[in-house]
């Protein structure tokens, strides 16, 4: 097991602290209405606000049986070379447009790209697929209002939902030039490796994997579905450019060097950067913690450099 008293740095221990101080460690035990007003008020006292120069406008996307709703970020001296699709973490449980409100709003500030970001619906109301077809939507919806490229990205369950758009979506002519994925779930085999190595890490441990993996199922037979969890796919080829970022104090690191080397195996491109001494969840902590505000950097130049097709990254 992980020696987390040497991993992990001062700064991000009170990251931790803080955290669990609104969200704690059994949270998983309590309802799922005490698990939103715990996680909605935790994300509200985080929020940074916006950077200036950046506005943005809530609407909904209309489906044929309802809205999906959306916040458009919008920067006053915009890049146009590509749009940022984003799908927020939160299990699958929690969250929505409020919760990575100003993630967002940073990432148009710091690209001058135009952000979607996608509320797609939540278990338990609504299990798997209800989020993926959500994230399909949304990218449909996407390819036809505007003519600039897409660029996926997302965290945690978010980042499952952006890659598994990547997936399905790739022989559409309006593909994804790109996907940036943050700490993603992407189905990785338990009981080894960093899902055992970092087993109880802080803020994500396995039992909590768990609860949200069996929750989205709703007793469905996931194993060969690749809109479930992307590692069900047996089939990398034709990805777009792909850089992954996790943390190193996580049960889904080795996620992210799996996801790469399929990838490249495939003939892709493809990146993976292990953030040392970071939690899961850190994206909250870019104020407060250096590790984190480097890494939020490098997230942002990752989104800005695939957004304009190039590609910086050694695999």
């Amino acid at each position: 097991m992980a020696d987390y008293a040497k991993l992990i740095n001062a700064e991000t221990w009170a990251f931790i602290d803080r955290t669990n101080s609104f969200y704690p460690p059994d949270a998983v035990d309590h309802s799922v209405e005490e698990q939103r007003r715990t996680y909605d008020r935790m994300c509200r006292e985080f929020h940074a606000g916006y950077p200036e120069g950046v506005s943005a406008e809530t609407t909904a996307i209309e489906t044929p049986t309802h809205a999906i709703p959306i916040r458009i970020y919008r920067n006053a001296r915009p890049d146009d070379a590509a749009l940022v699709l984003y799908f927020h973490g939160g299990g699958f449980i929690l969250g929505g447009l409020d919760s990575h409100d100003d993630v967002c709003a940073e990432i148009c500030q710091r690209t001058g790209y135009k952000v979607v970001s996608v509320d797609y619906r939540l278990v338990p109301e609504h299990t798997h697929p209800a989020a993926y077809e959500d994230s399909r939507a949304a990218f449909e919806w996407a390819a036809r209002t505007y003519a600039r490229p897409i660029l996926l990205s997302g965290d945690s369950a978010g980042g499952n939902l952006a890659a598994a758009v990547a997936h399905t979506t790739r022989g559409h002519e309006r593909a994804a030039i790109g996907q940036v994925l943050v700490y993603p779930g992407l189905g990785g085999k338990l009981g080894q490796g960093s899902y055992l190595t970092h087993a109880d890490a802080p803020l994500l441990s396995v039992r909590d994997m768990d609860y949200y993996r069996d929750m989205r199922a709703g007793g469905r037979d996931i194993s060969g579905d690749v809109t479930f969890a992307p590692f069900n796919d047996t089939d990398y080829s034709g990805l777009p450019p792909t850089v992954v970022i996790t943390a190193e104090c996580d049960p889904l690191s080795d996620d992210g060097r799996d996801y790469r080397d399929r990838i490249v195996a495939a003939g892709g491109k493809a990146r993976w950067i292990d953030e040392p001494g970071l939690v899961h969840g850190y994206l909250r902590a870019r104020h407060t913690v250096a590790r984190a505000r480097d890494s939020f950097s490098r997230i942002v130049e990752a989104i800005r450099s695939l957004g304009k097709g190039e590609w910086h990254h050694q695999s």
